[in-house]
Protein backbone atom coordinates (compact mmCIF):
# COMPACT_ATOMS: atom_id res chain seq x y z
CA UNK A 1 0.00 0.00 0.00
CA UNK A 2 1.48 3.50 -0.80
CA UNK A 3 2.31 5.72 1.54
CA UNK A 4 0.02 9.14 2.32
CA UNK A 5 3.10 11.28 1.59
CA UNK A 6 6.37 11.12 0.39
CA UNK A 7 7.72 13.14 3.04
CA UNK A 8 6.06 14.47 6.60
CA UNK A 9 7.31 17.56 8.09
CA UNK A 10 7.35 18.06 12.07
CA UNK A 11 7.64 21.27 13.27
CA UNK A 12 6.57 24.76 11.14
CA UNK A 13 9.66 26.77 12.21
CA UNK A 14 12.90 27.87 9.73
CA UNK A 15 14.23 24.65 9.50
CA UNK A 16 11.05 22.28 8.68
CA UNK A 17 10.08 25.21 6.46
CA UNK A 18 13.19 25.02 4.90
CA UNK A 19 13.02 21.21 4.35
CA UNK A 20 9.68 21.25 3.67
CA UNK A 21 10.41 23.93 1.05
CA UNK A 22 13.63 22.07 -0.34
CA UNK A 23 11.57 18.79 -1.21
CA UNK A 24 8.89 20.29 -3.16
CA UNK A 25 11.49 21.95 -4.93
CA UNK A 26 12.63 18.21 -5.72
CA UNK A 27 8.77 17.39 -6.79
CA UNK A 28 7.69 15.38 -3.66
CA UNK A 29 4.75 15.26 -1.65
CA UNK A 30 5.70 17.01 1.24
CA UNK A 31 3.02 17.86 4.26
CA UNK A 32 4.16 20.32 7.44
CA UNK A 33 2.98 19.48 10.44
CA UNK A 34 2.38 22.31 13.00
CA UNK A 35 1.28 22.25 16.37
CA UNK A 36 0.58 25.93 17.53
CA UNK A 37 -1.43 28.19 15.39
CA UNK A 38 0.82 29.78 13.38
CA UNK A 39 4.47 28.96 11.92
CA UNK A 40 7.23 30.50 12.13
CA UNK A 41 8.68 29.22 15.78
CA UNK A 42 11.16 31.58 17.36
CA UNK A 43 11.19 33.66 14.57
CA UNK A 44 7.08 34.71 14.91
CA UNK A 45 6.33 38.30 14.31
CA UNK A 46 2.70 39.75 16.60
CA UNK A 47 1.21 42.40 15.07
CA UNK A 48 -0.94 44.52 17.35
CA UNK A 49 -2.32 48.42 17.26
CA UNK A 50 0.34 49.06 14.61
CA UNK A 51 3.12 47.44 16.24
CA UNK A 52 5.34 44.40 15.00
CA UNK A 53 6.83 42.65 17.73
CA UNK A 54 9.42 39.89 17.16
CA UNK A 55 8.97 37.16 19.58
CA UNK A 56 12.66 36.43 19.32
CA UNK A 57 15.60 38.39 19.24
CA UNK A 58 17.03 37.64 15.89
CA UNK A 59 19.31 39.54 13.42
CA UNK A 60 20.69 38.44 9.66
CA UNK A 61 23.91 39.25 9.63
CA UNK A 62 25.75 40.00 6.17
CA UNK A 63 28.18 37.46 6.59
CA UNK A 64 27.94 34.11 8.03
CA UNK A 65 24.43 33.74 7.13
CA UNK A 66 25.52 31.99 3.43
CA UNK A 67 22.35 29.30 3.44
CA UNK A 68 20.09 31.99 4.43
CA UNK A 69 21.12 34.53 1.83
CA UNK A 70 21.00 31.97 -0.79
CA UNK A 71 17.64 30.98 0.22
CA UNK A 72 15.94 34.54 0.21
CA UNK A 73 17.24 34.74 -3.24
CA UNK A 74 15.15 31.78 -4.72
CA UNK A 75 12.44 33.25 -2.95
CA UNK A 76 13.24 36.14 -5.03
CA UNK A 77 13.23 38.40 -1.55
CA UNK A 78 15.05 41.94 -2.57
CA UNK A 79 17.71 43.28 -1.04
CA UNK A 80 15.47 46.30 0.24
CA UNK A 81 13.18 43.96 2.13
CA UNK A 82 16.54 43.00 4.42
CA UNK A 83 17.96 46.25 5.45
CA UNK A 84 20.92 47.26 7.22
CA UNK A 85 20.36 47.46 10.89
CA UNK A 86 23.33 50.44 11.28
CA UNK A 87 23.15 51.04 15.23
CA UNK A 88 25.75 49.90 17.74
CA UNK A 89 25.68 47.36 20.51
CA UNK A 90 26.82 48.83 24.03
CA UNK A 91 27.27 47.61 27.54
CA UNK A 92 26.33 48.67 30.70
CA UNK A 93 29.44 49.11 33.21
CA UNK A 94 29.82 51.66 35.89
CA UNK A 95 26.81 53.26 35.59
CA UNK A 96 26.64 53.71 31.95
CA UNK A 97 26.42 52.06 28.31
CA UNK A 98 29.62 51.61 26.63
CA UNK A 99 29.27 50.86 22.50
CA UNK A 100 31.25 49.19 20.44
CA UNK A 101 30.71 45.93 21.22
CA UNK A 102 31.15 43.88 17.85
CA UNK A 103 32.74 46.87 16.33
CA UNK A 104 36.61 46.76 14.73
CA UNK A 105 37.32 49.52 17.00
CA UNK A 106 36.45 47.89 20.38
CA UNK A 107 40.05 46.80 20.67
CA UNK A 108 41.07 50.77 20.74
CA UNK A 109 37.74 52.29 22.95
CA UNK A 110 37.36 49.34 24.91
CA UNK A 111 33.36 48.86 24.72
CA UNK A 112 33.66 48.40 28.44
CA UNK A 113 36.77 46.39 29.37
CA UNK A 114 39.65 47.81 30.91
CA UNK A 115 43.06 48.85 28.99
CA UNK A 116 44.24 45.54 29.87
CA UNK A 117 41.10 43.54 29.14
CA UNK A 118 41.57 44.98 25.58
CA UNK A 119 45.40 43.85 25.33
CA UNK A 120 43.82 40.31 26.05
CA UNK A 121 41.30 40.90 23.60
CA UNK A 122 43.80 42.02 21.20
CA UNK A 123 45.62 38.63 21.48
CA UNK A 124 42.66 36.62 21.86
CA UNK A 125 41.63 38.55 17.88
CA UNK A 126 45.15 37.22 16.86
CA UNK A 127 45.48 34.31 17.95
CA UNK A 128 42.10 32.90 16.08
CA UNK A 129 43.11 35.09 13.03
CA UNK A 130 46.43 32.57 12.88
CA UNK A 131 43.41 29.64 13.50
CA UNK A 132 40.94 30.84 11.46
CA UNK A 133 39.86 27.86 9.18
CA UNK A 134 40.05 25.86 12.25
CA UNK A 135 36.66 27.31 12.72
CA UNK A 136 34.13 25.85 11.16
CA UNK A 137 30.42 26.77 12.01
CA UNK A 138 29.18 23.36 10.60
CA UNK A 139 32.04 21.07 12.26
CA UNK A 140 32.21 22.48 16.56
CA UNK A 141 33.43 19.71 17.54
CA UNK A 142 37.00 20.11 15.48
CA UNK A 143 38.03 23.78 16.42
CA UNK A 144 41.38 23.57 18.67
CA UNK A 145 39.21 25.02 21.49
CA UNK A 146 37.95 21.50 22.03
CA UNK A 147 35.05 20.87 24.96
CA UNK A 148 36.21 23.80 27.08
CA UNK A 149 33.38 25.71 28.06
CA UNK A 150 33.05 29.42 27.81
CA UNK A 151 34.00 30.03 31.17
CA UNK A 152 36.94 27.58 31.03
CA UNK A 153 38.40 29.00 27.72
CA UNK A 154 37.67 32.79 29.42
CA UNK A 155 40.02 31.36 31.94
CA UNK A 156 43.03 32.21 30.07
CA UNK A 157 42.55 35.97 29.77
CA UNK A 158 41.62 38.93 31.61
CA UNK A 159 38.78 38.49 33.87
CA UNK A 160 36.59 41.19 31.59
CA UNK A 161 36.53 39.40 28.93
CA UNK A 162 34.61 36.87 30.33
CA UNK A 163 32.04 39.33 32.53
CA UNK A 164 32.30 42.07 30.25
CA UNK A 165 32.12 40.24 26.76
CA UNK A 166 31.64 36.80 26.35
CA UNK A 167 29.20 36.16 29.12
CA UNK A 168 26.74 39.30 27.84
CA UNK A 169 27.09 38.27 24.41
CA UNK A 170 26.17 34.32 25.22
CA UNK A 171 24.22 35.23 27.52
CA UNK A 172 21.86 37.51 25.72
CA UNK A 173 21.91 36.20 22.14
CA UNK A 174 22.32 32.39 22.71
CA UNK A 175 20.38 32.76 26.56
CA UNK A 176 23.98 30.45 27.76
CA UNK A 177 25.15 30.32 31.35
CA UNK A 178 28.83 29.98 30.04
CA UNK A 179 29.58 27.57 32.97
CA UNK A 180 27.80 24.73 30.65
CA UNK A 181 28.09 26.09 26.98
CA UNK A 182 31.25 25.20 24.93
CA UNK A 183 33.02 27.84 23.40
CA UNK A 184 34.03 26.72 19.95
CA UNK A 185 30.19 26.79 18.67
CA UNK A 186 30.01 30.59 19.72
CA UNK A 187 33.79 31.54 18.92
CA UNK A 188 33.17 30.13 15.07
CA UNK A 189 29.48 31.65 14.94
CA UNK A 190 30.93 35.15 16.20
CA UNK A 191 33.97 34.96 14.09
CA UNK A 192 31.71 33.80 10.84
CA UNK A 193 28.98 36.65 11.19
CA UNK A 194 31.99 39.88 11.63
CA UNK A 195 31.21 43.12 12.93
CA UNK A 196 27.87 44.68 14.08
CA UNK A 197 28.01 46.78 11.46
CA UNK A 198 27.28 44.51 8.52
CA UNK A 199 24.06 42.73 10.61
CA UNK A 200 20.60 43.49 9.26
CA UNK A 201 16.63 42.95 9.87
CA UNK A 202 13.48 41.66 7.95
CA UNK A 203 11.72 44.56 6.62
CA UNK A 204 7.73 43.96 8.32
CA UNK A 205 8.75 41.50 11.11
CA UNK A 206 11.06 39.03 11.59
CA UNK A 207 8.81 35.83 9.96
CA UNK A 208 9.24 37.38 6.88
CA UNK A 209 11.01 34.32 6.10
CA UNK A 210 8.59 31.65 7.86
CA UNK A 211 5.85 33.80 5.35
CA UNK A 212 7.72 33.76 2.39
CA UNK A 213 8.74 30.26 2.68
CA UNK A 214 4.97 28.82 3.65
CA UNK A 215 3.96 30.58 0.33
CA UNK A 216 3.38 27.00 -2.00
CA UNK A 217 3.60 24.65 0.89
CA UNK A 218 1.34 21.87 2.68
CA UNK A 219 0.98 23.30 6.30
CA UNK A 220 -1.37 22.19 8.88
CA UNK A 221 -0.85 24.12 11.86
CA UNK A 222 -2.62 23.68 14.80
CA UNK A 223 -1.79 19.69 14.25
CA UNK A 224 -0.57 17.79 17.56
CA UNK A 225 1.94 15.10 16.57
CA UNK A 226 1.65 12.33 19.64
CA UNK A 227 4.08 9.99 17.89
CA UNK A 228 6.35 9.07 15.14
CA UNK A 229 6.99 4.91 14.59
CA UNK A 230 9.84 3.96 11.90
CA UNK A 231 8.33 0.99 10.02
CA UNK A 232 11.35 -0.21 8.07
CA UNK A 233 11.56 1.50 4.95
CA UNK A 234 8.33 3.91 6.46
CA UNK A 235 7.16 6.19 8.58
CA UNK A 236 3.78 6.48 10.81
CA UNK A 237 2.93 9.96 12.13
CA UNK A 238 0.22 9.57 15.12
CA UNK A 239 -1.89 12.87 15.23
CA UNK A 240 -4.18 14.21 17.66
CA UNK A 241 -6.09 11.02 19.64
CA UNK A 242 -5.82 10.52 23.82
CA UNK A 243 -4.44 7.93 25.73
CA UNK A 244 -0.75 6.54 26.22
CA UNK A 245 0.74 4.58 23.48
CA UNK A 246 3.57 2.21 23.19
CA UNK A 247 6.24 1.90 20.30
CA UNK A 248 4.76 0.23 16.94
CA UNK A 249 1.31 0.71 18.31
CA UNK A 250 -0.43 3.59 16.56
CA UNK A 251 -2.60 4.60 19.17
CA UNK A 252 -6.15 6.23 19.15
CA UNK A 253 -5.34 9.28 16.83
CA UNK A 254 -5.44 9.68 12.96
CA UNK A 255 -2.09 8.24 11.96
CA UNK A 256 -0.45 9.85 8.17
CA UNK A 257 1.95 7.55 6.61
CA UNK A 258 4.88 8.38 5.09
CA UNK A 259 8.34 7.40 2.80
CA UNK A 260 10.46 9.95 5.58
CA UNK A 261 9.90 12.01 8.33
CA UNK A 262 11.42 15.10 9.28
CA UNK A 263 11.55 15.41 13.15
CA UNK A 264 11.69 19.74 13.31
CA UNK A 265 11.46 20.47 16.83
CA UNK A 266 13.94 20.77 19.53
CA UNK A 267 16.31 17.39 20.59
CA UNK A 268 13.80 16.86 23.68
CA UNK A 269 11.14 16.95 21.95
CA UNK A 270 12.11 14.73 18.93
CA UNK A 271 13.81 12.18 21.23
CA UNK A 272 9.81 12.21 23.09
CA UNK A 273 7.84 11.57 19.88
CA UNK A 274 10.07 9.12 18.18
CA UNK A 275 9.00 5.86 19.57
CA UNK A 276 11.82 3.72 18.17
CA UNK A 277 14.86 5.99 17.88
CA UNK A 278 18.18 4.18 17.28
CA UNK A 279 20.03 4.33 20.60
CA UNK A 280 23.11 5.65 18.77
CA UNK A 281 20.74 8.90 18.03
CA UNK A 282 19.19 9.45 21.36
CA UNK A 283 22.64 9.66 22.83
CA UNK A 284 23.31 12.78 20.93
CA UNK A 285 19.11 14.00 21.40
CA UNK A 286 19.80 13.30 25.12
CA UNK A 287 23.20 15.82 25.34
CA UNK A 288 21.20 18.29 23.70
CA UNK A 289 19.90 20.37 25.92
CA UNK A 290 18.26 23.50 26.05
CA UNK A 291 18.07 27.00 28.10
CA UNK A 292 14.25 28.60 28.41
CA UNK A 293 14.17 31.86 27.27
CA UNK A 294 11.69 34.96 28.01
CA UNK A 295 11.30 38.49 27.20
CA UNK A 296 8.98 41.17 27.64
CA UNK A 297 8.04 43.62 24.68
CA UNK A 298 7.22 47.32 26.20
CA UNK A 299 4.86 49.43 23.78
CA UNK A 300 5.53 52.76 24.23
CA UNK A 301 4.04 55.95 24.08
CA UNK A 302 7.00 57.82 22.53
CA UNK A 303 10.70 56.38 21.22
CA UNK A 304 13.06 55.84 24.24
CA UNK A 305 16.11 54.09 24.63
CA UNK A 306 18.78 53.47 26.64
CA UNK A 307 21.28 56.95 26.68
CA UNK A 308 24.74 56.58 24.78
CA UNK A 309 27.00 58.56 22.89
CA UNK A 310 25.92 56.85 20.15
CA UNK A 311 22.59 55.60 19.48
CA UNK A 312 22.11 51.70 20.33
CA UNK A 313 20.51 48.84 18.68
CA UNK A 314 21.21 46.88 21.73
CA UNK A 315 22.35 47.33 25.63
CA UNK A 316 23.99 44.39 26.95
CA UNK A 317 23.57 43.93 30.74
CA UNK A 318 26.51 41.24 32.10
CA UNK A 319 25.77 39.53 35.08
CA UNK A 320 27.99 41.39 36.99
CA UNK A 321 25.61 44.41 36.34
CA UNK A 322 22.44 42.78 36.48
CA UNK A 323 20.54 39.29 37.77
CA UNK A 324 17.16 40.18 36.33
CA UNK A 325 17.93 41.37 32.97
CA UNK A 326 20.53 40.04 29.99
CA UNK A 327 19.63 42.71 27.39
CA UNK A 328 17.30 45.36 25.82
CA UNK A 329 16.87 45.38 22.08
CA UNK A 330 15.49 48.81 20.51
CA UNK A 331 13.19 47.67 18.08
CA UNK A 332 11.96 50.78 17.17
CA UNK A 333 16.13 51.07 16.18
CA UNK A 334 16.14 47.83 14.50
CA UNK A 335 13.60 49.20 11.93
CA UNK A 336 11.41 52.11 11.52
CA UNK A 337 8.35 49.49 10.74
CA UNK A 338 8.65 47.92 14.29
CA UNK A 339 6.49 50.87 15.75
CA UNK A 340 3.99 53.51 14.99
CA UNK A 341 5.68 57.06 13.69
CA UNK A 342 6.41 59.18 16.78
CA UNK A 343 6.21 55.49 19.35
CA UNK A 344 8.68 53.53 20.67
CA UNK A 345 9.17 49.75 21.66
CA UNK A 346 11.46 47.72 23.43
CA UNK A 347 12.54 43.84 24.22
CA UNK A 348 13.47 43.84 27.49
CA UNK A 349 15.32 40.26 27.27
CA UNK A 350 15.34 38.33 31.05
CA UNK A 351 18.54 37.05 32.46
CA UNK A 352 18.76 32.95 31.76
CA UNK A 353 19.69 32.13 35.25
CA UNK A 354 16.52 34.02 36.37
CA UNK A 355 14.11 32.25 33.73
CA UNK A 356 13.43 29.40 35.27
CA UNK A 357 11.74 30.39 38.58
CA UNK A 358 10.33 33.30 36.33
CA UNK A 359 8.18 30.88 33.80
CA UNK A 360 5.36 29.87 36.58
CA UNK A 361 4.90 33.62 37.31
CA UNK A 362 1.96 35.47 35.68
CA UNK A 363 2.53 37.30 33.23
CA UNK A 364 1.82 40.85 34.73
CA UNK A 365 3.87 39.98 37.74
CA UNK A 366 6.59 38.76 34.69
CA UNK A 367 6.30 42.36 32.61
CA UNK A 368 6.29 44.25 35.95
CA UNK A 369 9.53 42.43 37.06
CA UNK A 370 11.51 42.81 33.86
CA UNK A 371 10.25 46.78 33.39
CA UNK A 372 10.90 47.64 36.81
CA UNK A 373 14.72 46.59 36.64
CA UNK A 374 15.22 47.84 32.82
CA UNK A 375 14.09 51.84 34.32
CA UNK A 376 17.80 51.57 35.49
CA UNK A 377 18.67 51.43 32.15
CA UNK A 378 15.93 53.68 30.07
CA UNK A 379 14.69 57.15 31.70
CA UNK A 380 11.08 57.42 31.87
CA UNK A 381 10.26 53.89 31.05
CA UNK A 382 7.37 53.15 33.25
CA UNK A 383 5.64 56.24 32.44
CA UNK A 384 5.69 55.61 28.87
CA UNK A 385 4.74 52.09 28.90
CA UNK A 386 1.33 51.51 27.10
CA UNK A 387 1.15 47.49 26.89
CA UNK A 388 3.39 44.27 27.22
CA UNK A 389 3.53 41.39 25.91
CA UNK A 390 5.07 38.08 27.27
CA UNK A 391 7.11 35.86 25.04
CA UNK A 392 8.49 32.28 26.74
CA UNK A 393 9.72 29.41 24.34
CA UNK A 394 10.51 26.93 27.15
CA UNK A 395 12.85 25.02 24.65
CA UNK A 396 14.77 28.44 23.32
CA UNK A 397 18.19 27.73 22.49
CA UNK A 398 20.25 24.48 22.31
CA UNK A 399 23.09 24.94 25.02
CA UNK A 400 25.78 23.23 23.34
CA UNK A 401 27.11 21.44 26.31
CA UNK A 402 30.13 19.50 26.20
CA UNK A 403 28.60 16.25 25.95
CA UNK A 404 26.85 17.64 22.95
CA UNK A 405 29.80 18.57 21.59
CA UNK A 406 31.28 14.96 21.85
CA UNK A 407 28.80 12.87 20.95
CA UNK A 408 27.83 15.37 17.42
CA UNK A 409 30.17 13.29 15.21
CA UNK A 410 28.80 10.46 15.88
CA UNK A 411 25.45 11.67 15.10
CA UNK A 412 26.81 13.47 11.85
CA UNK A 413 27.49 10.54 10.49
CA UNK A 414 25.31 8.16 11.21
CA UNK A 415 23.25 6.05 8.39
CA UNK A 416 20.41 7.40 6.60
CA UNK A 417 16.63 5.89 8.04
CA UNK A 418 13.39 7.16 7.42
CA UNK A 419 13.37 9.53 10.09
CA UNK A 420 15.42 12.89 9.89
CA UNK A 421 16.11 15.71 12.23
CA UNK A 422 16.55 19.58 11.36
CA UNK A 423 16.84 22.26 13.67
CA UNK A 424 19.76 24.84 15.06
CA UNK A 425 20.33 21.84 18.00
CA UNK A 426 21.64 19.79 14.76
CA UNK A 427 24.22 21.79 14.01
CA UNK A 428 24.74 23.35 17.76
CA UNK A 429 24.51 26.55 16.05
CA UNK A 430 21.63 28.77 17.70
CA UNK A 431 20.95 30.90 15.33
CA UNK A 432 17.97 31.10 12.02
CA UNK A 433 21.38 29.96 9.95
CA UNK A 434 22.02 26.91 11.87
CA UNK A 435 18.11 25.95 11.36
CA UNK A 436 18.17 26.67 7.68
CA UNK A 437 21.52 24.83 7.45
CA UNK A 438 20.17 22.11 9.33
CA UNK A 439 16.93 21.80 7.14
CA UNK A 440 18.52 21.94 3.75
CA UNK A 441 20.69 19.00 5.13
CA UNK A 442 17.72 17.06 6.12
CA UNK A 443 16.12 17.46 2.85
CA UNK A 444 19.39 16.03 1.12
CA UNK A 445 19.93 12.83 3.36
CA UNK A 446 15.64 12.16 2.75
CA UNK A 447 16.21 12.67 -1.36
CA UNK A 448 19.30 10.37 -1.09
CA UNK A 449 17.40 6.97 0.06
CA UNK A 450 14.09 7.80 -1.74
CA UNK A 451 13.68 6.42 -5.09
CA UNK A 452 14.19 8.42 -8.55
CA UNK A 453 11.01 10.07 -9.70
CA UNK A 454 10.09 10.07 -13.15
CA UNK A 455 8.97 13.64 -14.86
CA UNK A 456 4.76 12.45 -14.57
CA UNK A 457 5.71 11.78 -10.78
CA UNK A 458 6.31 15.09 -9.63
CA UNK A 459 4.84 17.39 -7.91
CA UNK A 460 4.09 21.00 -9.95
CA UNK A 461 5.58 23.42 -7.86
CA UNK A 462 2.61 26.17 -7.10
CA UNK A 463 3.14 29.45 -8.13
CA UNK A 464 4.09 31.78 -5.69
CA UNK A 465 3.07 35.86 -6.27
CA UNK A 466 6.42 38.10 -5.84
Amino acid sequence: MSPDLDVAVVGAGIAGLTAAHELQRAGRKVRVFEERGHVGGRMHSLRHDGYTIDEGAEQIPLHGYRATWELLARLGVPDGDVPRIGRSIATWRNGRARPGVADRSAVLTGAGLSPRARLDLARFLVWTALRRKSFDCDHPEETPLGAATVREFAGRYHRDLHDYLLQPVTGSFFGWNTARSTAAPAVSLLLAVGYAASWRTYRGGMDLLARRLTEGLDVVTGSTVRQVICDHDRARVVLGGSGETRPGDAGQGDVVTARSVVLCVPAPVAARLYANAPEEELSFLSACTFTPTLKVSCLLDRPLAPPSRRPLYVLLTPEAEDSVLSGIVVDHAKHPDRAPVGKGLLSLMANARSIPKLLDTPRDQIAARLTTAARRYVPGLEAAVRHTFVHSFVHGLPEATPEALRRRARFVTRGIRPVEYAGDWVMLRPSSEGAVRSGALAASRVLSRLPRLRPADRIPLKEVTL
